[in-house]
């Protein structure tokens, strides 16, 4: 009998495997492909080690801003795919250690529900049965193509494949201009393909807070990039992607096509209707202990269809083991940072603007551009960038924080910290921040004036 069987071994998969294998538990871990999940495979950690390869790139031809000359600087494209797959290969080898270490039982292949007894339940994989008394479905999501004429794997790539090719494109056109899409259009911008999103919203990064969103999608315009907001795919022909914007028809050719309009939680063929685990808006619904409406019965991450993240999906998995081990833990989502790796990054955490009015919530808004942080200046040029800080009304602690600007991603972590706590503007202001780096941007911008 096993404590806990997990069903996908991604962030919440094996995150939650390690939590449960440090306290004692009993654990078996269900993969049919490959450890990490599609973060560790085909997401976060390839992507970012071909975006910070595009960096350096950037960084060698344009040095003689900064006093340094290079001569033949160009970009090797098969070297990158090279040390990406290098990179991945270390880091899943690295998660396999961790479930040796943590005397976790790997398994590889399709796990499916079998039964449910008053004990246990029945998780079936590769002609064998596993009892466990508990489980946890992470099974992650898949990248979702629309219902558009001639778009199909056939005619365009997604995440996937795109992280497969050995050449790049001369031309590449985007349809989606969200994390993914922005991601990739700002790392093949950097490395000299030309690039087109088509985006059928009013700006790019849906979610993210819109002045931010402006403000990136403005200096990745400047940078080379084509965007077409507020337009509609209508077919794709070959390399040829047909859309309609402001009423007329417009038509994007190139080498090749980028698909990345959203993803869809995996959820068939696992036989959650045998235990009638119930789903909601196309995935497991999951309370605050990341329980479904079954006893011992959990699921994290894509799979919930919520928030489609790799550090949410690893938290949640955390939560499911403390609930299973009886200690105090809820599943909170106020503080869930939203990082896109772009040139510049973009980053968030808690309300934006916009959503601070949806829900009738006064608040003030502080906001200086990035180069009031000395560092900044020193490590960036020809961008400014923003900070901005939301504060209630009331109680002046902080809601909401945004950033565009290098290096973002690694600064939203405070901002989340201060949120988690519900520190307020007096007690950000006695922090003592290192000078100088990017991170006093957050003392300079809570001492300024709310606009």
């Amino acid at each position: 009998m096993y404590d806990l069987g997990i069903i996908g071994a991604g962030p919440a998969g094996y995150v939650a495997a390690e939590r449960a294998g440090q306290n004692g538990l009993k654990v078996v871990l269900f993969e049919k492909k490959e450890l990490g999940g599609v973060c560790l495979n085909e997401g976060c950690i390839p992507t970012k080690s071909l975006l910070y390869a595009a960096k350096i790139y950037e960084a060698a031809i344009n040095g003689k801003k900064y006093g340094v000359l290079t001569t033949d600087a160009s970009v090797d494209f098969k070297g990158m795919m090279k040390r990406k797959n290098a990179t991945v290969k270390k880091l899943v080898g690295g998660v396999g250690s961790k479930m040796k270490h943590h005397k976790v039982e790997v398994v590889k292949g399709s796990a499916t529900i079998h039964s449910k007894s008053n004990t246990h339940i029945n998780i079936a994989c590769n002609d064998q049965h596993y009892p466990c008394e508990n489980i946890l479905i992470c099974t992650g999501s898949y990248a979702f193509l629309p219902p558009v004429e001639g778009l199909g794997p056939d005619t365009v790539m997604t995440n996937r494949e795109i992280l497969e090719i050995t050449t790049a494109p001369e031309k590449l056109t985007i349809i989606g201009g969200g994390v993914i899409g922005s991601e990739f259009a700002s790392f093949f911008n950097s490395i000299g393909t030309e690039v087109t999103v088509i985006e059928m919203m009013d700006e790019i990064l849906s979610g993210m807070d819109l002045e931010i969103s402006a403000v990136a999608r403005k200096e990745l315009d400047r940078r080379g990039i084509t965007f077409h907001l507020r337009s509609r795919v209508t077919g794709v022909n070959g390399k040829k992607v047909q859309f309609e914007k402001e009423g007329e028809t417009h038509e994007s050719d190139g080498n090749a096509i980028l698909c990345c309009v959203g993803r869809k939680p995996i959820v068939e063929g696992l036989g959650l209707e045998k235990l009638g685990v119930e789903l909601f808006k196309g995935g497991v619904k999951i309370d605050e202990k990341c329980r479904t409406n079954i006893p011992n019965v959990y699921a994290a991450g894509d799979v919930t269809g919520f928030s489609l993240l790799a550090h949410t999906a690893s938290r949640e998995g955390e939560v499911v083991v403390n609930h299973i081990l009886g200690k105090k833990d809820n599943m909170r989502y106020k503080a869930i940072p939203n990082v896109v790796y772009c040139n510049p990054e973009i980053a968030g955490v808690g309300y934006t603007e916009d959503e601070a009015k949806k829900y009738n919530i006064e608040f003030e808004v502080r906001k200086l551009p990035m180069t009031y942080a000395g560092r900044f200046i020193a490590e960036n040029d020809s961008f400014s960038g923003i900070c901005k800080i939301l504060t209630g009304k009331k109680y002046n602690e902080i809601i909401g924080v945004h950033i565009v600007g290098n290096p973002a991603s690694e600064l939203i972590y405070g901002a989340a910290m201060a949120i988690e706590q519900e520190m307020t503007l007096e007690e950000m202001q006695e922090v003592v921040f290192p000078h100088p780096t990017v991170s006093e941007i957050f003392k300079e911008t809570v001492f300024t004036s709310n606009i």
